[in-house]
Parts: C-alpha cells; sequence; structure tokens
C-alpha cells in the first residue's frame, strides 16, 4: 500500500509499525505529520508542552489506542531527561526521533532583547541537542535508528527579522552534521530537512523583539507550500535515505541555490532589498 500526493509516493512498508517520536506535534507540520504516520501503519509517540493539544491531535489519528501522548518541555533539562526515560521503559526500541519542535523570531537584531535570542536558543538548539544525544546514545545501543531534524531555509541563507532563529538553525545543522559523522558506522542515520515557507500558523507564535507573540500570519507563509505536500515531501526523503534535503519553492529555493552558488551577488542584492524595507 501507499500514499500518493501528486507524482511523491510514500510506501506504507517503510512506516509500518515502526516507533516514531515527533516532537512539536500538537500544531502546524508535526500534527500533520503525526496524522499521516498514523496513516502508514506506525506507532506515534507525540511530545509537545500542552497536553491537551497533544490528546486533540491524538485523537484525530488512526487508530488513536495506538499512539501516546508524553509531555516535554525543550527549556527543561529535567523534563527532557524524564520524558526519556519514560519512554525507554515503555518502548524496547525507538526507530525514529522526528525534531520538529521550534519557535520563530519576527524581530530586527539590533532591537531584540537578548532574553529573546536565549529562549530561541533553548528550543530550537539547546533543548533539541540535549534531547537528541540521549536518543542518540539508545540508537546506538541498538545499533539502528534515524534521527531527523526539521531545520530551515533560514539555517542555510540569513535574512532580515531572523537573527536568532536563522543562528538557531545554522547551529542545529551544524551539529546534526558532526554527529552524522560520529554515529552513522553504529548504524544511526541522521537526516536534515530544511523548508522554505510552509502555510501554518509558526508565524503567529513567532517571537518578537520584547518576548511578545507576532499574532499575524507572513504574507509569505500564507502563500506557502500546503503542510500536506511538504509532509510527502519529508516521509519521501525519510524513506529514501537521504542525508540532507531543502524542501522549498519560489523565492525561498531560489535565495538558497543563489546564496550557495554566488554569495557574495547575494549579499549586495539582499542589501538592497532589505534596506527599502528598514
Amino acid at each position: 500500500m501507499a500514499a500518493k500526493r501528486g507524482d511523491l509516493v510514500v510506501s506504507a512498508d517503510y512506516f509500518n509499525n515502526r516507533v516514531f517520536w515527533v516532537t512539536g506535534a500538537s500544531s502546524g507540520i508535526g500534527r500533520a505529520l503525526c496524522l499521516r504516520l498514523s496513516s502508514l501503519g506506525a506507532a506515534v509517540v507525540l511530545s509537545a508542552r500542552n497536553e491537551t493539544e497533544l490528546e486533540a491531535t491524538r485523537a484525530l489519528m488512526q487508530n488513536p489506542e495506538k499512539h501516546w501522548c508524553l509531555t516535554i518541555d525543550l527549556t527543561c533539562s529535567e523534563s527532557i531527561r524524564t520524558a526519556c526515560k519514560a519512554l525507554f521503559s515503555r518502548f524496547e526500541q525507538l526507530d525514529v526521533l522526528i525534531n520538529n519542535a521550534g519557535v520563530s523570531q519576527r524581530s530586527l537584531a539590533l532591537e531584540t532583547k537578548e532574553e529573546v535570542d536565549r529562549m530561541i536558543m533553548e528550543v530550537d538548539y539547546f533543548g533539541t541537542i540535549a534531547l537528541t544525544k540521549l536518543v542518540a546514545a539508545k540508537m546506538v545501543s541498538q545499533n539502528n535508528g534515524v534521527i531527523a531534524s526539521i531545520a530551515s531555509v533560514a539555517g542555510k541563507v540569513g535574512s532580515q527579522y531572523r537573527s536568532g532563529y536563522s543562528a538557531a538553525k545554522h547551529a542545529l545543522i551544524g551539529f546534526m552534521d558532526c554527529l552524522r559523522a560520529e554515529v552513522t558506522s553504529f548504524g544511526v542515520r541522521v537526516l536534515i530537512v530544511c523548508p522554505g515557507w510552509i502555510k501554518t500558523n509558526i508565524s503567529y507564535n513567532s517571537l518578537t523583539a520584547d518576548m511578545s507573540s507576532y499574532g499575524k500570519l507572513d504574507p509569505e507563509i500564507e502563500k506557502g507550500m500546503p503542510v500536506d505536500e511538504f509532509v510527502t515531501r519529508f516521509l519521501v526523503a525519510l524513506e529514501s535515505k537521504k542525508e540532507e534535503v531543502v524542501i522549498a519553492k519560489g523565492l525561498a529555493l531560489l535565495g538558497y541555490h543563489g546564496r550557495r552558488l554566488f554569495p557574495n551577488l547575494f549579499h549586495r542584492l539582499s542589501r538592497k532589498i532589505y534596506s527599502k524595507k528598514l
């Protein structure tokens, strides 16, 4: 059996009866991933801070009794350790960790309070790698497993209003590159996925300069890739054994390739575009 979207096909054979742990599972990409994974026969552990929203997601999944909600706060080391201990007590083996939880930003670097930068790094980098280290150790001991982290094109291409977010995602990519080099020989695969603009509500909860929520939808995100299409492309990448994938369209994809191929030209053009906005 296979689930098909456009010309991309996701085979249920890869996912059926495997155990997946998805962070940031209460909304957006995380929720969409959980719904699709359940339709493919996977057993899913859903994690986020809000237990009510996690249960609401689980209720929408196929065979909800097969899945488990496990609250976690990535800004709290004790919460991370407790969650890992609980999961490893319940499941003999974890097949795939999907690091999806994160917080974005909408503020100029010089106006952003230090506490905002630190909060973004705590969730998007420090908390994520703390969880990853505990899971990676388990996967090394079982001699298999996949750690898939959803970074961002912003981790490859810096842009206005994203200084803390871009820095955190850049750091995440760097860490995962190093981890891949260290654990691949133990049967553990590390995948980095860099989305462009995906049509979710991520900008509503993005942090502004004073730690308040942005509270509105970006025009770029409103016109972005449908979340179901992103999920399909993500799962295809997961099944294909790739180690890094950029999933983007339009200006986000153009910016990624422009920065990669013509960095100096890209920086000059970027300055002109953003100086007009400022």
